[in-house]
Formats: C-alpha cells, structure tokens, sequence
C-alpha cells in the first residue's frame, strides 16, 4: 500500500485539450490502483495534501516543485527541471555561432556531451539568430523548422529556400522564441521514428522501444496515430537483452546518451522519459539517426506505459509485454482486445478516438 493520501492531476497547462485530459483521469485512476491508494480527482492545494501528483506538463522551477510536496521520483508522474527551455526539445541542438540571446541555466556541454545522438541542426532564442542558422542549414538541403511546444509534429514546417525561411521566421511569436526557443534542424526523408522509454511508479520500473504510426486526420494531415511498444520489466540494461534489429538498438543507444547527458547538465529530475529517435536519410543520401526531442511529462505513449505496468502488477512472473496506443480520425472501431480511453468530436480536431492494447510478447 502507498503512504500517499491519493493520486491527483495536477493542472500546468491552460489548454489540455478534452481528450487529453480524459486519458489523464483514465491513466490517473490506473496509477491510484496500482498504488493501493484513491484517486482524488484534480489537485486541490486546499483539500489534498500528501499526493503523488500526476502534471499535465513537465514542472518548471525548483520552489513550485517543493512546495507541491515533490522531492523525488516516488513523488510524481513525469519530470522536473529549472528553467522553461529544459523541458522542450530546445535542448536537443547547440546554439548558433555569436548568438544574441543565451537564456539562464544554458548548457553547451549537453550538446556536447549527446553529439553522436542528434541531427545536424541549431536552436536559437531570436529570431535573427534563427535566419543565419537557417541560411547556414539551407547550404546543405531542406531544414525543418520546430516551434519547440509544438505537440504531435503540428505547428513544423519544411522549409526548401530563403523565402520560406524568412517567410516562416517572420511569422513566430519574438516572446515565444526568446522564452522557449526555436530549433531548425536538418529534414530527413523515408523517415521511422523510434520511442525509448522508462517509467517507475509503485515501485516498479519498465523500459521499452518501439515505433510511432502516423495518421491522418480530419482535414487530412499527417499526424501522430500511435505507438508499438515492447515492454520490459526492469531498466535499460534489461531492455537490452531483448533481440532487436541494429536500427532498434542504435535508438535506444542514441536515447540512453541522450538521456545521461539531461541528467548531467540540467539537474533533471524525472519517474518518465520518453524520447524520440528519427532514422531516415537526409539531404545527401545518406542514413542518419538522432533524437528528436524528450517527454518527461505524461504523454501519447503513457496509456501503452502504464497499462503494461498494470499487466506486471498483475503477474510477477510475467517479464515482457507489447503495448501499443491508437489515436484514429472519423469513425472507427477499436482494435481487437482493446481498451477505449476517448472517442468524441473535438474543437478543431473533429472526431477522435483513442485506444491501448497489451498482449504478451513473442519474438518473431
């Protein structure tokens, strides 16, 4: 049984959309049992005290973290970090050559330190900084341009010549940019993208790989539609007994380094990493891989994580399990076995369903 009153959701960010948050209170509950203690609902600082907390967001800042009550990873769902711009993908590239603005707690040795795990690409805190690193990029082919808030690939942009990069630089946000930074890195094509992860609640620790599918959605963009997911009880060592393909362990490698390198440099502290790893080819034809960006928050994967350690609870002799998260567009059925978390029509999205299935793992 936990020694915590209950399990709450702690609200971080203004705008969750109503599925997101529906999977929450769903994942919330999961997490409450698996603890042996009740799930209160949303966080009230007046009425809860003593909880493990569930953000919607990566936390920011050490004083909000303590006074939460958060003191370490038996605390907590997700990750804690200092400053606005450790918590996004900004983090992931070196700035650009004499740059004009560094914000507080900036780490060169972390892009150092996770070289042979990233693409060729800057992250830059104005928006002039982002013309001469997109210039600079455009030598060598197409480059991507990230907004670093940006969820499931929206809001980025390929961008081929000079006019599209000043046309695309021109129209961000300068306070959004200086606050949390712009990244613009090589594009590459024929694209797979890996998830690595690792989560500990309750006391049990999983670790995973697998790929992300993309989708559709109602207006016809491309757009994340889930992940597959092998599951491993136990910690990066033990994911990497599993038989894989070269491609799947240089992505846990590339994640690992990654990973090492946050805890290194920014004094994270985190009970779920997630992290994006992109194998494809880039503007030279050759093969490249790197992470993409890291999730110590709750996020598209956390129903397939969490409903796997709900399976080892269950079974202490059971090791490895698939997981996988759907995400579909329009009117759709849910997979065989599957457990539906949402389905409704959302602002600006339409109709939208969202589903997680565990089974037992056999190599093939």
């Amino acid at each position: 049984m936990s020694t915590k009153a209950g399990v709450a959701l702690l609200h971080v960010e203004n705008d969750v959309a109503e599925h997101e948050q529906a999977v929450h209170r769903h994942l919330g509950q999961k997490i409450a049992a698996l603890m042996g203690t009740a799930y209160l609902g949303s966080y009230d600082p007046q009425q809860h005290s003593s909880c493990y907390l569930i953000p919607d967001d990566t936390l920011v800042g050490d004083t909000p973290r303590h006074a939460l009550g958060i003191q370490g990873v038996a605390d907590f769902f997700g990750g804690a970090v200092s400053q606005p711009f450790m918590a996004t993908k900004a983090i992931t590239h070196t700035l650009y050559e004499q740059p004009t603005r560094i914000p507080p707690g900036w780490s060169e040795h972390f892009s150092q330190q996770a070289s042979s795990a990233i693409l060729r690409g800057y992250t830059v805190f104005d928006r002039e900084d982002a013309m001469r690193a997109g210039e600079h990029l455009l030598r060598q082919g197409p480059v991507r341009l990230k907004p670093v808030r940006g969820k499931a690939g929206r809001g980025q942009e390929v961008l081929r010549d000079r006019q599209q990069l000043l046309d695309s630089v021109a129209a961000q946000d300068p306070e959004e940019v200086a606050t949390w930074g712009l990244v613009i890195e090589e594009n590459l094509s024929e694209v797979i993208t890996y998830s690595v992860g690792q989560v500990m609640v309750a006391g049990i620790t999983a670790s995973y790989y697998g790929t992300q599918r993309l989708t559709r959605d109602n207006v016809g963009a491309e757009v994340y539609g889930g992940s597959d997911l092998v599951v491993v009880r136990g910690n990066y060592a033990q994911l990497s007994t599993l038989e894989m393909s070269p491609q799947a362990r240089q992505a846990i490698e590339q994640a690992r380094l990654y990973e090492q390198a946050a805890f290194d440099c920014f004094g994270l502290l985190a009970s779920r990493c997630n992290y994006d790893v992109a194998q494809g080819v880039d503007a030279l034809g050759q093969q490249r891989s790197g992470v993409l960006e890291q999730s110590w928050r709750i996020g598209g994967a956390s129903a397939a994580e969490i409903f796997a350690l709900e399976a080892f609870s269950l079974d202490a002799e059971l090791h490895c399990v698939r997981a996988s998260t759907y995400e579909s567009y329009g009117e759709n059925s849910p997979p065989d076995d599957a457990t539906q978390l949402y389905s409704g029509s959302e602002p600006g999205l339409g109709l939208l369903s969202k589903y997680v299935k565990v089974e037992p793992y056999f190599r093939v």
